[in-house]
Formats: structure tokens, C-alpha cells, sequence
């Protein structure tokens, strides 16, 4: 019993009696601090940021340029059936002997003819000053070109990959022979046509014969280094010799870019309008978020769309390869090398970013960051580097960098957009009352209207198929 009583009067002192009025009753009279609707898919958006916006009051924005003569340098597309690989038929029209031939049959028949080379890292395939007597098809791989400098040491001269051909300009016309060496540097398998079996098909159809007659005739066109018809001009002359006459041609079919648009139907309750509205207004803070969400669809459109895209609408001549996989200062050399003349920007993912810098501190390489409007970005060749996470990683680990010059006055990349929207919110995004529904919900239609043109091919370069994972 003595212990019982004992152990009853122990409890009874560890429960103290409150003396205060509790935190957690307190609250009930407190007015809580709110923050606004916070959103995790709101990126920096740079490519927005960096882009100068050109007004476009008809819908269309057409790209004049001068004549060029350079057309069918395009990429081949193949077709696998198990272990074999054969070139589809129109494809061969990306090749530029091929490029306006009509007739499906003869395309079918120089298909047919190609010969399928599997080959392994470190392989040899085409030799420099051997006679360059085939043309060669890149189905998978990627292949080196290296060269003879002037004083016999060895030169890199780029890199080849899926899709892209070599040798074409060797099926007709004077023998010639490869001044380069075409090395693997991975496994692969190319498509090879030899000068003898092109010549069969051409000696046995007429249209093709005609075709190639045609070819050499136009080739012959004068034009300058960038593929444009040639100006003739008279410099260092003495006398009064007669001066060249000329004029500069125009592409009769210029490229027009259509506005695009991106939109959604924003939906508010009318009761949540008119009762929830302090401290914050509900319909504002909705159409933030909206906003917001079709800011970061548009960048993405203006990265990925195969209309518009930068992606998809950098010159094949344009596009490079790394030389081992991982982004290396090289690379981003061989990068800016695309852009010349006044780089703006470069466009990374975050991740290819951060491969950067490892390729940079295994290098002994520390580039200083630079300002750039308000912020602290790294930078190559003075070149700032900003991040875009709207540029796709493959599965494989994959991505792309770009490079781009940007500006109308100076032959860029430039961003398109209304001039004037009726119920205008922002820049060429507009917001319009739809109505109210039997169910007293209000609806609003939110716009946004955008595209992307680059005006000459040489103001976008993408480093392709960089590695990210090593």
C-alpha cells in the first residue's frame, strides 16, 4: 500500500498544471503569413530572355536570301530488317546529284545496288589518294576524317555520323581521289556505291542521263564560298578596262514562318471569385500560374518543334559531332568555329553544362564567369553559357549544345510574335473572357503566339550526340 501511494503522488508532480494559454490554441486567433502559389516548373527561361522579338503584324514572316545553288545536302534515312540495312529509295534524293530526279523506279534501282559494310572501331575505310570511285552512306556509327598538313604531320579534319554521306560528287564527272582518311571510331555499318554500278543504271535510263548532263551544266554556275550565285566584281584594275556587269539573285521561293500558337482555357469557380479573394485574388493568381506554365511551353516549343525549332532547323552544314563524346574545350571550339562572325550565346543543358566543366577542370582549364545582364554565367571564348532544360536528354545520355547568333540587323536568330493582340496581357499573349457556364464557372482563353526564324543558315551551330554521362 506505501508504495502505491508513493508512485500515485510521483505522477501527479510530473504533470505540471498549465500556466499559459498553449501555443497551439493561440493559433486560432493568429492571422497566418501566406506566400503566393508557388510553382517548381518555372525555369530561368534564357532562350526567351536572349531572343530579340521581331513584330509580325500579318501572321507571316518571310526569310528573303540570295540565290544559292547548294541544295540536297541532307541526311539519308535507312531501313533495317534484322541485321540488314538498306537505304530507303526518295531518301537518296538528299544527296545533291540526286536531288531532282523524279522518278521512284531509278532511285529503287540505285538502292538495290548499294552494298552493305559492317565495320569495327579503329577500321579503315576510305584511304586519302586512293581513287574515290563509291559513294559512302553513314547508317550507323561515327566515323573521323583526318588529313595530311603541310608538313606531313596529321590533321583532324571533323567527323562523320548517322545519316550523313561522303563521295557523291565522285559518281560522275572527272576521276578523283579521297583527300582524306575515314577512320571508325566506333562500330557501325555504312552503304557503299561503287562509279561502276551507278553507271549501269544511268546507261540503261535515259531521264537519268539527261539528269546528270544537267547537273555538270549547272555546276558550273559561278558562286561564291557560302554556295550563293557569284557578284562579279573589278578591284586592283589599271586603266580603263571594262568593268564586270552583274546583278544579285534572289530565291523565288523564300521560306515563310508561320505564327504558332500555344493556348489553354483557364476555368474559376464564380464563388471562389467573389468569397476567397483576400488576401490574394484568386483569378490573378490563376492566370500567374497559367502564364507562367505556357512561358515554359513556348521555350520548348521554340527548342523542340520540327516546324520552327532550333533543333530541327540548324543547317545540316551546320551540325558537328564530338570528337571522343564528352563535351572537351575542343569541342566547343569547333562549336563557336560554326558561328564565326559575332557569337551571341550558348545553349546547354544543365547537365551537359556540368560535363563541361569536368571536361574542363580534367583539362587544368578554369574560365572566369562573366556578366550577363545582372548574372554571374560561366563562359567560353567570352561567350556566355546558359542553361536550357528544354534541350531532351536521350536514354542513352545524350544531348545537344547550340550556338547562335542572334539579331535581325545582324543576320541572326530572332524570336517572331504579334504586333497587337485584341485583350492583350503580355508581349503577344493575350487573355479573353469566354463566358460564364450553367455551372457559374468563368472561363478565359489564354494565347500565346510565337515562332523562331534563323535568317542565314551560318547564325545556328549545334554540337550534336554529346555525352553527358562521362
Amino acid at each position: 500500500m506505501t508504495t502505491s501511494v508513493e508512485s500515485s503522488s510521483a505522477d501527479t508532480a510530473g504533470q505540471q498544471a498549465q500556466l499559459s494559454l498553449s501555443t497551439s490554441a493561440a493559433r486560432q486567433l493568429a492571422t497566418t503569413t501566406k506566400t503566393v502559389p508557388q510553382m517548381q516548373g518555372i525555369t530561368s527561361r534564357w532562350l526567351l530572355r536572349v531572343l530579340p522579338w521581331i513584330p509580325v503584324s500579318s501572321g507571316a514572316y518571310r526569310v528573303n536570301r540570295r540565290l544559292s545553288y547548294t541544295v540536297g545536302d541532307g541526311r539519308v534515312t535507312f531501313s533495317s530488317t534484322g541485321s540488314e540495312v538498306r537505304v530507303i529509295p526518295p531518301e537518296l534524293r538528299e544527296l545533291p546529284l540526286l536531288r531532282d530526279v523524279a522518278a521512284d523506279a531509278v532511285l529503287t534501282a540505285l538502292a538495290d545496288r548499294f552494298t552493305q559494310r559492317d565495320f569495327t572501331p579503329g577500321e579503315v575505310l576510305v584511304e586519302a589518294g586512293q581513287p574515290a570511285d563509291q559513294v559512302v552512306l553513314v547508317a550507323h556509327g561515327k566515323l573521323a576524317k583526318t588529313g595530311t598538313g603541310k608538313y606531313g604531320d596529321e590533321t583532324a579534319l571533323g567527323t562523320v555520323a548517322d545519316g550523313e554521306h561522303l563521295g557523291s560528287d565522285a559518281l560522275v564527272g572527272d576521276e578523283q581521289t579521297w583527300s582524306f582518311t575515314l577512320k571508325a571510331l566506333t562500330s557501325g555499318t555504312v552503304l557503299t556505291l561503287s562509279r561502276a554500278e551507278f553507271q549501269q543504271v544511268a546507261d540503261g535510263d535515259a531521264e537519268l542521263s539527261a539528269h546528270i548532263e544537267r547537273f555538270l551544266s549547272e555546276g558550273q554556275r559561278p558562286r561564291n564560298a557560302q554556295g550563293e550565285a557569284e557578284v562579279s566584281v573589278s578591284a586592283g584594275h589599271v586603266g580603263e578596262p571594262v568593268l564586270d556587269g552583274t546583278f544579285v539573285d534572289y530565291e523565288l521561293s523564300p521560306r515563310e514562318y508561320e505564327l504558332s500558337v500555344a493556348q489553354t482555357v483557364l476555368r474559376v469557380h464564380t464563388r471562389v471569385a467573389d468569397l476567397y479573394n483576400e488576401p490574394m485574388n484568386q483569378v490573378e493568381e490563376q492566370l500567374r500560374l497559367t502564364v507562367e506554365a505556357l512561358r515554359e511551353r513556348q521555350e520548348h516549343e521554340l527548342v523542340n518543334n520540327r516546324e520552327f525549332g532550333l533543333l530541327h532547323n540548324a543547317d545540316l552544314s551546320q551540325r558537328i559531332h564530338t570528337r571522343s563524346g564528352p563535351p572537351t574545350p575542343d569541342d566547343l571550339d569547333e562549336l563557336l568555329a560554326t558561328v564565326w562572325k559575332d557569337p551571341s550565346v550558348i545553349l546547354a543543358h544543365p547537365r551537359a553544362i556540368a560535363a563541361m566543366a569536368r571536361q574542363f577542370n580534367a583539362h587544368g582549364i578554369y574560365p572566369q564567369s562573366i556578366d550577363y545582364n545582372g548574372h554571374a554565367v560561366p563562359a567560353w571564348r567570352g561567350v556566355p553559357v546558359l542553361p536550357c532544360n528544354k534541350i531532351p536528354v536521350s536514354d542513352a545520355g545524350t544531348t545537344s549544345i547550340l550556338v547562335m547568333r542572334t539579331g535581325q540587323e545582324n543576320q541572326g536568330v530572332v524570336g517572331l510574335r504579334p504586333t497587337a493582340l485584341p485583350d492583350e496581357f503580355q508581349p503577344g499573349l493575350s487573355v479573353r473572357f469566354m463566358g460564364i457556364s450553367e455551372q457559374a464557372i468563368i472561363s478565359y482563353l489564354v494565347s500565346a503566339y510565337h515562332s523562331a526564324a534563323v535568317l542565314v543558315p551560318d547564325a545556328l551551330g549545334v554540337l550534336e550526340d554529346v555525352e553527358i554521362g562521362r
